[in-house]
């Protein structure tokens, strides 16, 4: 039997992160509390509060926010599209409850990486050569999942930076 049957469509609001799209909400068929630790192991998790039951998973574009009783997706073109989202969320809890076994259940928090952490881990010399006039809009676009870490021709061709590349494909 599988862990979640459902998330049901309760509403639609305007996305301010983005005109013209909307944030779809949702309620799953049964609290999300026992699945959430499994989940926070994925890759694309940005940020994970155990003590609130929360986690937030970078989706492209937007965001996938999860609660015990509660899940929102940013950026959605339209409320099908929404409802196709949540069918595949469903699917993606169920398949992850599946495999528990085989992932070890996060325990303590994770937040987001903040751009000036980021920016600790390039150069901060603003070469100009990723596109950005300063590593500091690199950093940013990198956060908001605009870029990404081989966007930055050093990353990929002088040695001395290996393990800031590897830093940062390991956050993003």
């Amino acid at each position: 039997m599988a862990f979640l049957q459902s998330i049901a469509l309760v509403k639609t609001l305007p996305c301010l992160a983005e005109p013209g799209k909307i944030i779809v909400v949702g309620k799953p068929s049964r609290s999300l509390d026992e699945v959430l630790p499994y989940l926070a192991t994925l890759p694309n998790v940005i940020a994970y509060n155990p003590q609130a039951s929360a986690l937030t998973l970078r989706r492209q574009p937007g965001l996938i926010t999860l609660g015990q009783e509660r899940v929102s997706i940013t950026q959605v073109t339209d409320t099908d599209e929404g409802l196709e989202l949540l069918a595949v969320l469903v699917e993606a809890i169920n398949a992850t409850w599946d495999h528990r076994h085989e992932l070890v259940a996060a325990t303590g928090a994770r937040r987001a990486p903040r751009p000036l952490d980021i920016w600790a881990l390039l150069p901060q010399s603003n070469c100009r050569e990723c596109g950005e006039a300063t590593c500091m809009a690199f950093a940013f676009g990198l956060v908001q999942g605009k870029r990404k870490p081989a966007e930055w021709p050093p990353l990929r061709t002088e040695p001395t930076f290996a393990d800031r590349q590897a830093a940062l494909e390991a956050i993003f």
